[in-house]
């Protein structure tokens, strides 16, 4: 009786992470962690030193293409934030 007691509770080793390792982590990382992030703030930087440099270029010409690659930036991290879930000190006590 004994042996099949402790066969029947015996844990199977698990490959996945415990529990309160996997509820911490976040779908996406910090912004200034992406390459999207490094790319915007080079391509910002090709811009304004395009601008400095070039007679076609005028500087609102310039501001409105900073502008737009600023904008496409944060939508594309808009986007990628809104299918992750995000977990807060707060959702640990609804458990």
């Amino acid at each position: 009786m004994a042996t099949t007691e402790t066969a029947s509770t015996r844990r199977q080793p698990s490959l996945s992470l415990p529990a309160s390792r996997r509820r911490n982590a976040d779908e996406t990382k910090p912004s200034f962690l992406t390459t999207e992030f490094y790319a915007m703030v080079g391509v910002i930087g090709a811009v304004l030193i395009a601008s400095w440099v070039s007679d076609s270029l005028d500087d609102v010409r310039a501001w409105t293409l900073v502008s737009a690659v600023a904008i496409g930036y944060m939508l594309s991290r808009g986007l990628a934030k809104s299918g992750s879930s995000h977990i807060t000190a707060d959702d640990d006590y609804d458990d």
